[in-house]
């Protein structure tokens, strides 16, 4: 860890979530003098303010952020907060920097970084790859929006110590020098356009992991999805393809069931695709971006066939929680848009009754209407939260009918086991944000496992 241009610099964090409390603790911890604020106060904020016992820091809790710009020389931002709020404008006009947390840990930070984003699979790839590495024998993190801050990472590192990065679109509003030595695109759909407006900006967005890229460098791109097409284009680094549908001339694809990577005319067998562990085609594409990203960190094809041989997946993403009667109940909350849900979707491989519904995204239920009328899995949909009246509107227009509406979580678990028969489903993937019901999508999934578990 180095402090950098940070020496003798004001540094003021707002937001007091998990990522700005470690870029608050980080900061600290390297001696530089540093202002905490957030519009909650310290007895609001309760447990969340106690990693930060013992640090000299000053409070400025309780109060708006505009107050609290004077004398500061940098603005580090919460992926919460948006760069267009009022105060963050102002900081700009007054030539205060303004930088994300994960611009503050990567600048900090001796260690190596590789990057993954995506409107799906993020998750589950950083976590994928990051045991990969760690079962090559290597000291490593998943950091990022996974909800493990990259500035906590930082805290403890030694040399030699490598960040698998999980990226949002949020979080790239305010970098500038984060520039990771291999990064990966997964997948781009509707997502978030109640915060950037149009899938354009959203695009924009995903597209700045890649801007301080050099030709030394790696860009990965999903070469199945159609709303990538010429984005590699607009990188300067080497740029690889992962495909499920065909071969590409360097990256990832299937010859047959054999997973094969192909570089500079090598190739390399990795894995046959009924051995990865982790269901469902999306996530074939999520372990293809990963042997991309791992072949080009010098990882051996043995060692990462291994990890995707006994990988499980993550908590949250189509994770099996029980079976009681000869049902089987699933957790997919981390489902959180329309995308998301498709794919859970696709994976069922028995009769499913889905629980959808949340907070509103601005999102278009059509293409999941769609989906669930061609599957044949997906018999009952039970409906909760903000849009379970968008949802139902847009799937009776398409011709789905089979609904059932519920009051809260509990309701809706019990209507669907109620629903269910022996050698079905039960799946959660609300296609939808938590913040109606609940604090965030882990939240949500815990407190389903609860119900289902208590049954």
């Amino acid at each position: 860890m180095h402090i950098g241009e940070f020496a003798d610099k004001k540094v003021l964090v707002v937001g007091m979530a998990r990522s700005g409390v470690a870029a608050a603790k980080l900061l600290a911890s390297a001696g530089i003098e540093v202002t905490i604020n957030d519009s909650k106060s310290a007895d609001e904020l309760g447990d969340a303010l106690k990693p930060l016992e013992g640090y000299a820091l000053d409070r400025q809790l309780g109060k708006a952020a505009m107050e609290c710009l004077e004398g500061k020389d940098i603005l580090v931002l919460s992926p919460g907060i948006p760069d267009k709020a009022a105060f963050v404008v102002k900081a700009k006009e007054m030539g205060i920097r303004v930088i994300a947390e994960i611009e503050l840990a990567y600048e900090m930070s001796d260690g190596e970084m590789v990057a993954i984003t995506g409107t799906n699979g993020k998750t589950t790839t950083v976590t994928l790859l990051n045991q990969i590495f760690l079962d090559a024998g290597f000291r490593s993190q998943a950091v990022g929006n996974i909800g493990y801050p990259y500035a906590e990472g930082v805290m403890g590192e030694k040399t030699g110590d490598r960040y698998v990065c999980e990226c949002s679109s949020f979080q790239m509003e305010t970098v500038d020098g984060f520039h990771p030595r291999a990064a990966a695109l997964l997948n781009i759909t509707e997502d978030h356009l109640n915060r950037h407006g149009t899938m354009a900006e959203y695009t924009r967005l995903k597209m700045r992991m890649f801007e301080k890229q050099t030709a030394a460098d790696y860009a990965v791109f999903n070469g199945d999805d159609p709303a990538l097409a010429g984005l590699d284009g607009q990188v300067r680094s080497r740029t690889l393809f992962f495909s499920r549908k065909g071969e590409v001339e360097n990256g990832c694809f299937l010859r047959g069931d054999t997973v094969v990577f192909r570089l500079d005319g090598k190739e390399t067998e990795i894995i046959d695709r009924r051995e990865i562990y982790i269901p469902g085609p999306h996530n074939l594409e999520n372990a293809m971006a990963a042997v991309c990203l791992a072949m080009v960190s010098g990882i051996s094809a043995e060692s990462m066939a291994q990890t995707l041989r006994t990988f499980k997946g993550v908590e949250h993403r189509i994770e099996f929680t029980r079976e009681l009667r000869g049902v089987r109940y699933y957790n997919d909350s981390k489902g959180t848009n329309v995308d998301s849900t498709v794919c859970a979707v696709r994976t069922m491989d028995r009769p499913t009754v889905i629980i959808l519904g949340g907070s509103d995204k601005h999102c278009d239920f059509t293409p999941l209407a769609k989906s669930m009328l061609a599957s044949d899995n997906i018999r009952e949909a039970v409906l909760i939260g903000v849009t379970a009246q968008q949802i139902e509107d847009t799937f009776k227009t398409n011709g789905y009918t089979a609904i059932t509406r519920a009051s809260s979580m509990e309701d809706a678990v019990k209507k669907a086991t109620d629903l269910a028969s022996e050698g079905w489903n039960v799946l959660l993937s609300p296609a939808c944000a938590s913040f109606d019901m609940f604090h965030d999508y882990e939240e949500r999934g815990r407190i389903f496992k609860e119900i289902v578990r208590s049954l």
